[in-house]
């Protein structure tokens, strides 16, 4: 399980601070499906950051009982001067997994061919995301993080992500954060929204995108 339990959170701005999270209170179980919706700037990758760990909470607690994901496709934390098989090697390290298990995967599923072997600060932006969302399956986590829709190069490559992520991962948690409403209820057993800082739950879907849709 993943809790977290009256979080807030705030940012320093010119003159004062901006309260993102008030009073957060959240768990998903092992196999559940979550979606987070929310405008624009309703906090909801600053929600992803906190459940990952990228972030502390300036208030309540965060607790995982399970292995939580890095946001899917992010690939903020490449070592721009490594080449996508040293970053994929940096990880496993980090992660305690054999390197050489995982390279053909890699290999066949980002289609970057010699580009693997080439610095990542070479790579075009979908190369990188390519990379990321490879390097993402390779560690086997009990919740995966998905910030926004995973849409990752043209429509067949964005179908091959989700086969890989929805269908073979179908018993894994995820975490799903998006403005999306029909990618939500795709995917999402249950939805809750993210509005004015707090948690706004219903007694079902329908319920929370009547909400949403008046806000």
């Amino acid at each position: 399980m993943m809790e977290m339990v009256d979080v807030w959170k705030r940012y320093p701005i010119h003159g004062g601070h901006h309260q993102v999270l008030k009073g957060v209170n959240l768990s998903v179980s092992i196999g559940e499906k979550l979606g987070i919706l929310g405008r624009n700037g309703a906090g909801k990758s600053t929600m992803i950051r906190l459940i990952s760990g990228a972030e502390r909470p300036d208030q309540g607690q965060v607790t995982r009982k399970m292995s939580v994901s890095w946001p899917l496709a992010f690939g903020g934390a490449f070592q721009g001067t490594l080449t996508g098989l040293d970053n994929l090697r940096f990880i496993c390290r980090v992660y305690g997994v054999d390197p050489k298990d995982k390279v053909d995967f890699v290999d066949d599923f980002a289609e970057l061919g010699p580009f693997l072997r080439e610095p990542v600060r070479t790579y075009s932006s979908g190369m990188r995301a390519r990379l990321a969302f490879a390097l993402s399956m390779v560690i086997e986590f009990d919740c995966f993080l998905i910030d926004e829709v995973v849409s990752v190069g043209d429509s067949r490559f964005t179908a091959k992500c989700e086969l890989e992520l929805f269908q073979k991962r179908k018993d894994r948690a995820m975490i799903i954060v998006s403005h999306d409403v029909n990618y939500l209820k795709k995917h999402c057993q249950k939805i809750v929204l993210l509005q004015d800082g707090q948690i706004r739950t219903g007694e079902n879907i329908d319920e929370v995108l009547r909400i949403y849709s008046k806000s």
